[in-house]
């Protein structure tokens, strides 16, 4: 069941003319308008073209089920862009992860015309449909509807391996409302997508479709069938191209790429090699460059998945070498970093060097630190020991032309780092009930340092030699495995070393069904009813292949995919039925659950209130430059209506957002809720005084703890930045913002300067710019 939308973070009444009400789900509007999405940023997987005007349901699914995996993605009424309605304020933000599982749903009111749906986030520009509204009125003409079927066909005109059924339908009044289908008249079925039928036999797929007026079509069918795909006895297809600079005789001057291609429509391409000259043969997984000179004949072929060998290809091509290059290269250099007010670099200086040559190419590019040895540069050159330096640099071709040495000059001012790097272990795989790890353990390993950062992360398996760690270590060998490790930073302290002991066996063949189990939650009556709603939540585990799907059906309903806590609302006795089946298709034993449900009591308990004061203070207490103040309003039983306050006896006014008050003096901030059984909680209050701040770029600062965009905690650090304005200062969530698509623009340009300067790692950076999105700034 989708879940209605959230508009914030906590219940606070907001005017019914600047955002639409979320729809509960047992009272659908007249008409549903639903949009899919997946992990395409370029385009909402399906969505409604027409409407009729009036009350709609408006659903936006970004779910596993609909191909996404970790793809957030907003749904939002366009009100900035000429010629479209700007009368529906809507922005859903859903992502496979959040609460609901990406499904939500709100109820809007549509006038005729056109509206613009797209989605917010940076580089999901393409993601935009349209929407024309016609005026209500009389339809009584059903929709179209048709269907095709696609696939392969044998010479019988039977389909190989599997049909796939694509329904459409069209309607130019009130539009289409749902379109259903039936495999061999078993049952119908609501079509979301196409179709796609793999079992052999013969197949006749019935189908129909209802507008918004409730006129439904007559049926069609189509009738097909499925033969068994035949085994793959063709080998793959092989071909070359080479591309590369020629002279007039068609010889390639200094060098020839050979670009090898491997096709198979059967069972797929398993391999592809090479073998230049007389060489062995290689996998091929790149274009090949072959640059020495003369004749040269490079040999290729490719197996397919059914292990059918290609015939041998051959690429014929000569080499010959471009006149002589006397021309040394060019090197330039270039110091970035974070700088003191006197010029000096803080903490580290980073050197790129760009080298470039015209004519053979560069061959290599070399730098010496102050006066150290000469050295072969390959990425930016880090210098994070204090003290004045030096870097000299040079260039040679290919025609081996040195260019003149090159000097850049700079200071590096920091404390001095003597604590060596933490380093710690993680083990991941699948295990069986003695903790060994069936057939492969995975080992990742974290090396951090906080002051002169991590230079190097090395590890060891079992009695090997040490080798530098780049990604997680798989240890898919039979046995007792032990992994060393250890980490060096910029200054050169060396971590103690850690080891990671496991074990890994050979997986046995999996006949044990899953272990599923129940628990229902809720608040409870003495006589042990659930009062208003129960939430059952089902558990499943496999310690073998793993859990494939879990599923539920209540009291006398279908089986339905679990996906979350199952929420029962309905006044009565109840019986949740519930299964699991693992990766090797074991079902466990249907389990049960039981329990009743009774009506709400009356709310007579009004909310409860609380407010803090947060700011930079003096020794006195009192804040500098500005004070913020943040209301909390939580109501157990109805739920929060509305929240107030009243600065220094001022009008009450709506509280929205953290308060921020930067006039110099003694102030009293005076709050009050209420909740939606209409109780009022006592008028609370709380006073400080706020005086002139110091000279920092920031005075009013944010200096809360986690970036927080109006009640959405990010859970991201909320450091200075350097200059006295923190990461909060910078997103400058309180400014009079035009749009809110220009906010968020402004979000991510100011966390991509962030993670730049290394103040931001790009996950956090990436959780405030969702964070922005998710918001109701400027729109």
């Amino acid at each position: 069941m989708a879940g209605a939308l959230m508009v914030t973070s906590i219940a606070v009444a907001i005017p019914a003319s600047a955002v639409q009400a979320p729809a509960p789900v047992q009272a659908q509007a007249q008409q549903v308008l639903r949009w899919t999405a997946s992990q395409d940023i370029n385009q909402y997987t399906s969505f409604p073209t027409t409407a009729v005007a009036g009350k709609a349901t408006i659903q936006f699914e970004n779910s596993k089920a609909t191909g996404s995996v970790d793809m957030a993605h907003t749904l939002t009424f366009d009100r900035d862009t000429p010629g479209y309605n700007t009368d529906v304020r809507l922005n859903i933000n859903a992502s496979p992860e959040d609460e609901q599982g990406g499904k939500w749903q709100a109820e809007v009111t549509l006038t005729p015309g056109k509206y613009r749906i797209h989605c917010t986030y940076p580089g999901h520009q393409g993601m935009v449909s349209e929407l024309t509204v016609l005026p209500d009125g009389e339809d009584t003409t059903p929709p179209t509807v048709s269907a095709a079927v696609k696939g392969t066909k044998d010479t019988n005109g039977n389909y190989v391996g599997k049909a796939t059924v694509e329904v459409t339908a069209a309607d130019s009044q009130s539009g289409v409302d749902k379109v259903e289908y039936q495999i061999n008249d078993q049952s119908w079925q609501p079509y979301t997508a196409p179709v796609e039928l793999t079992t052999p036999g013969d197949y006749s797929v019935q189908y129909r479709a209802s507008d918004k007026k409730g006129n439904q079509s007559e049926v069609g069918s189509t009738r097909f069938k499925v033969v068994q795909q035949p085994p793959d006895s063709t080998p793959p297809t092989v071909s070359h191209a080479i591309t590369g600079d020629k002279d007039p005789q068609g010889n390639y001057i200094n060098k020839a790429t050979v670009t090898v291609t491997a096709t198979d429509t059967e069972s797929g391409v398993k391999s592809t090699e090479y073998k230049l000259d007389s060489g062995n043969w290689t996998a091929y997984t790149a274009p090949v460059v072959v640059s020495t000179e003369g004749m040269h004949m490079l040999h290729y072929r490719a197996t397919d998945n059914a292990n059918n060998v290609s015939p041998e290809g051959m690429a014929h091509f000569t080499i010959v070498v471009q006149q002589p290059d006397t021309t040394p290269p060019t090197v330039t250099a270039a110091v970035t970093g974070d700088k003191d007010p006197q010029g000096n670099y803080i903490s580290k200086a980073t050197v790129a060097l760009t080298a470039t040559d015209s004519q053979s190419g560069v061959k290599s590019t070399e730098y010496k630190l102050d006066a150290g040895n000469w050295t072969v540069y390959t990425a930016p050159v880090v210098v994070s020991t204090a003290g004045a330096h030096t870097v000299t640099y040079r260039a040679t071709d290919n025609a081996n032309n040195v260019s003149a040495e090159g000097t850049t000059n700079f200071t590096v001012v920091a404390p001095p780092d003597t604590t060596p790097p933490t380093v710690t272990s993680a083990i991941a795989g699948d295990k069986d009930p003695q903790g060994n790890y069936i057939n492969k353990a995975t080992v990742t390993l974290t090396a951090t340092d906080t002051g002169s950062g991590v230079k190097s992360t090395e590890y060891k398996l079992d009695s090997g030699a040490w080798t530098t760690y780049t990604a997680p270590v798989v240890v898919s060998a039979v046995g007792a495995h032990t992994v060393t490790y250890r980490a060096t930073d910029n200054a050169n302290n060396v971590s103690a070393e850690g080891t990671a002991n496991f074990t890994v066996v050979i997986n046995d063949p999996d006949t044990t069904p899953p272990t599923v189990t129940s628990a229902v939650a809720g608040d409870k009556d003495p006589q042990g009813n659930y009062i208003g709603k129960a939430t059952v939540t089902v558990t499943a585990t496999d310690t073998q292949s793993g859990v494939k799907s879990t599923e539920y059906k209540l009291d006398s309903g279908n089986w339905t995919a679990y996906t979350a806590p199952v929420v029962v609302s309905t006044a009565g006795a109840h019986m949740i039925h519930y299964r699991a089946t693992d990766n090797a298709n074991n079902v466990s034993p249907e389990g049960m659950a039981s329990f009743t449900v009774v009506a709400q009591q009356p709310d007579t308990t009004p909310p409860t209130t609380s407010a803090a004061v947060t700011g930079d203070k003096d020794p006195n207490g009192n804040y500098l430059g500005s004070a913020s103040v943040t209301i909390t309003a939580t109501d157990a039983g109805s739920g929060v209506q509305s929240v107030e306050y009243s600065l220094d006896n001022g009008a009450w006014t709506q509280y929205l957002n953290t308060i921020s008050v930067a006039t110099k003096g003694a102030h009293t901030v005076q709050y009050r809720a209420t909740d939606k059984a209409g109780n009022a909680a006592a008028e609370k209050s709380v006073s400080f005084t706020v005086v002139e701040s110091g000279s920092d770029k920031c005075p009013n600062s944010d200096t809360r703890a986690t970036v927080i965009i109006e009640r959405d905690d990010t859970g991201v650090a909320n450091p200075d930045t350097g200059n006295g304005c923190t990461v909060s200062d910078l997103v400058d969530q309180y400014r009079n913002w035009e749009s809110h698509g220009v906010f968020v623009r402004h979000v991510d340009t100011v966390t991509s300067e962030l993670v730049a300067r290394g103040v931001l790692s790009r996950r956090d950076a990436g959780a405030i710019v969702r964070a922005a999105s998710r918001s109701d700034i400027g729109s």
